[in-house]
Formats: C-alpha cells, structure tokens, sequence
C-alpha cells in the first residue's frame, strides 16, 4: 500500500518537474487582447510621435536660429528622458497600480507638447518637449509592455511583434500628417493638435484592470517601518534593484547594451552613406524605407514563429542578432561595386532580421527574472541600455570624420552587435535544449517553511517509532520534502 501511494505521489508530481516553467499554465489572451491593442495605441504615440519629430526639425532651425546641433538636443533630451525615467515607472506600477502609471505619463506627455506649442526660447522645448513628455513617455513604455506579457505565456513573443509593428506603421503615417499639420498651422498649431493626440494614451491606460498587489516589501518591525533603512528597502524592492546583483540578469543587460551600441546607427547614417556611395536623393531615401517596411514583417514572422516553441527564445535572439550585425556590415559593401540592387537587397534582410529581434529582447526578460519582477527588470535594462545607444551614433559619425567615409562606422557598429550575441552566449544554461526554471521571488522563504515543516515532521515520526518500520519511517520523511522541492 505504501508503495502504490509513493508511485501515485511520483506520478502526481512529474508534470510539475518536467514542465518547461511554471508559466505553462499562465494566462494566454482574453482582456490580453483588448491591452494589446492599448499597448499598439501608446506605442505609435511615443516612439512613433518621436521618430516622426524631425518635421519640426527645419521649422525649429529656421524660427530660434539656432544651430543644427543644439535644435538636435530637443529630441535626444526626450529620448534620454524616456530610457532614465523607464525604473521610475517601473517602481511606481510596483508601489501603486499600472493604470494610474500609464495614466498619468500620457497626461504629462501631451502636456509637454501643448505647452511646447508656446515656447520661446530652446530652453522652454528642453523643458517642455524634453523633459515633460519624456517623463511622460518614461511612465508609459514599460509599465504597458509588462502588463501585456503578464497576459499572455505561448503568444508572448507573437502580441509584442504585432505591438511593436505600431513604430513603424506610425513612422511612415506620422510624417506625412505632421508635414500637412506644419504647413496648415504652422508649428505652434501642429505641435497643440500632437499634445492632444497623446492624450489619448490616457484612455489606454484606463484599460489596465485595477489589481492587487501580490508582491510586499520586506517585512519591518513597526518601530523602524520610518527609519532610513526601511525606506531604502522599500525603494530598492520597487525598483529592483537586487536584479544587479545577479549574474543572469547582469549578462543579459550586458549582451543588450552592446548590441544597442550598433542597433541604431543605420538608422541615422544608412540614407547619408547611400548619397555618398553615388546615389540619388529620392534612391536614398527609399533604401531606409525599404528596411523600414521589412521591418515591420520581421517584427510580425519572428513572433508567430517563435511562439512555435520550436527553439528556445534566447536562440532565436542569438540567431536574428548575429544576422542583424552582419548584415549591417555587409551594408557599405554591398555598395562598393554601385550596385544599387545589391543595396537594397542586404537593406532588406537588415530590416527583417533588426525588427525580428526587437520583441524578443522584450520577451525572454521574463524568463531570466521571473515574472513578478518583469517590471522593474524591464524598467532597469532600459536605463542602463540607453547610454549606450546614444554612444553608437555619435562615435560611428566620429569614425566617418576619420576616414572619410561610412565603411568603418558599419564594420563597428555590426561587431558591437555580434559582439553582444557572444555575450548571449555565456548565459547559464544557455546551451540547454529546455528553459531552465525561471527564479521565484520567495523562494528561500519557501525553502524555509519547507525546512521547518520537515523538521516538524521528524519529530512528529520519532515519538511513534516504536509502532511503525524504518521502512515506512523512511518513506515519509523522504516523501515530503519532494513535495516541497518539486
């Protein structure tokens, strides 16, 4: 009889250790869906809005007269606040809720874009479209992008592609709009109807169900629940900041951060490298827009195919990072011999394989920290990446002033990029064919209450020892703890 109940235990126990990780029986969809397309909204009304600003660009030149290089601070001020703001987000969705988050970050960004419309000096853009909106923006990416992959395990990678499709169908819908909106109200009117564009983020972040809070700070005693100590635990648990002490999640952001260095230097130098290889301005423009569209497919394909489980996610990254560094390499070359055609060809695989590889960046965060702690893993990879992309572009222009043309700056940019898949590489358990477990926030208390319930067991079994075998002693105190260990 002993046995019979041991095999049953056994059998009883084996889906939970052979199970891939305890997200298999995750949620996948339903109101999921309804945030997906919340997460679409707010996304075309950031980076979309924020790819799309260079139309202010000659209009901001021509009424401050200012430089080029102190108008281009307009936008990098508002990036750089997104990527600096992203923990702050993240920490406040972990202290209060996400929908009030994302809420308030799109009433901030389109303030920043009203009250840009009455700006008189560089000053008041910095501040306005600079720093308002950023912050704004800083409050929406993360906390929305967290709350979509906790609704979805098996088509995770799938709705983030389908998301991130948004940039570029934004890109190319928002330039030719706002170019309308400049020449129909000028600047002040264009940027007054943007500011109230981006309010409507709010209604998306109403759409993120209140919830409750399964995550405590550690405990404190009542007596010091004001002291510093206390308050700084409770600021490093909503921030998360223990996540840099941990190797997994130190590679990772290590790997992301080099493959930022090189990520987006196409994106400012690809049309100034064609003019240079000889080519025309309309020809030029295309070859960006070309990968811009296959972008968007790659965004898309490499979602459903990476929902097919068939590989892990973190050799899908591998793979389309690797090709994104060699084919952002092969970029000046193929232009060598003036092939036009051949330009475009390696365009477009640089397009499918960068837009494959931007939502599975996104998506095997969760799987390195666990889910619990997906928003401020998420919040801090995106403050310690975004030094790095705007190192890239400033040192592959450096490098073009050497050497006088863009060959140096892609052979760079692409080996920072491959550079960061090696990186990938040294993940613990990287060569596995499964995913590993992914971390649980308690799990030494856990290991904890599993210790003491065995321990209560041993004594409980040693006063009736005398009225059972060793063999049976044996079974029982043996039997638990794998219950507990899984």
């Amino acid at each position: 009889m002993t046995d019979d109940k041991s095999h049953l235990d056994m059998t009883n126990n084996k889906p939970k250790v052979e199970g891939r990780s305890d997200e298999a029986e995750g949620p996948d969809g339903g109101w999921g869906w309804v945030l997906v397309g919340a997460l679409f909204v707010s996304t075309s009304l950031v980076f979309g809005l924020m790819r799309s600003l260079g139309v202010f660009f000659v209009e901001f030149v021509q009424y401050f007269e200012e430089s080029a290089q102190a108008i281009s601070w307009i936008s990098s001020t508002g990036l750089a606040a997104q990527q600096f703001f992203s923990p702050l987000g993240a920490a406040l969705c972990n202290a209060y809720d996400a929908r009030v988050v994302v809420m308030t970050g799109g009433i901030l960004a389109g303030l920043g874009l009203i009250l840009a419309s009455q700006a008189t000096c560089l000053v008041h853009l910095y501040l306005t479209m600079g720093l308002i909106s950023g912050l704004g923006w800083g409050l929406i990416f993360t906390p929305m992008v967290a709350t979509v992959m906790a609704n979805f395990t098996r088509r995770r990678t799938l709705v983030l592609g389908l998301a991130f499709s948004s940039i570029g169908l934004s890109s190319f819908a928002f330039n030719p709009l706002f170019q309308m909106l400049v020449e129909m109200y000028a600047w002040r009117g264009a940027l007054l109807i943007l500011g109230g564009l981006s309010l409507n983020i709010v209604p998306c972040g109403a759409l993120i169900l209140p919830q409750r809070h399964s995550k405590v700070p550690a405990k404190v005693d009542s007596e010091s629940r004001s002291s510093r100590a206390s308050l700084l635990n409770r600021i490093s648990s909503y921030l998360e900041l223990s996540l840099l002490l941990e190797r997994p999640y130190i590679t990772y952001t290590l790997a992301v951060t080099l493959l930022n260095v090189g990520y987006f230097v196409p994106y400012f130098h690809l049309v100034a490298h064609s003019r240079q290889a000889g080519f025309s301005e309309y020809q030029a423009a295309f070859v960006m827009s070309a990968a811009g569209a296959t972008d968007i497919l790659g965004r898309v394909v490499s979602g459903w195919f990476s929902d097919l489980r068939h590989f892990r996610l973190i050799h899908l990254l591998t793979m389309w990072t690797t090709l994104a560094g060699v084919f952002i390499m092969l970029l000046p070359v193929s232009s060598l011999s003036g092939s036009y055609i051949a330009l475009i060809g390696t365009s477009l695989l640089y397009g499918f394989s960068s837009g494959a590889l931007t939502s599975l960046v996104f998506a095997v965060v969760p799987m390195i920290v666990g889910v619990e702690r997906m928003m401020g893993g998420l919040g801090l990879l995106q403050l310690i990446e975004s030094g790095a992309g705007l190192l890239g572009t400033p040192m592959s222009g450096l490098l073009k002033d050497i050497t006088g043309n863009y060959i140096a700056s892609f052979m760079v940019a692409g080996s920072f990029v491959i550079l960061g898949t090696l990186t990938m590489a040294t993940l613990p358990h990287y060569f596995s064919c499964t995913d590993p477990m992914p971390p649980q926030r308690r799990l030494l208390d856990d290991k904890d209450g599993c210790l003491h319930s065995e321990l209560k067991l041993l004594n409980s079994v040693s006063s009736d020892k005398n009225h059972k075998g060793v063999n049976d002693l044996t079974d029982e105190v043996t039997k638990y703890p794998r219950d507990c260990v899984g």
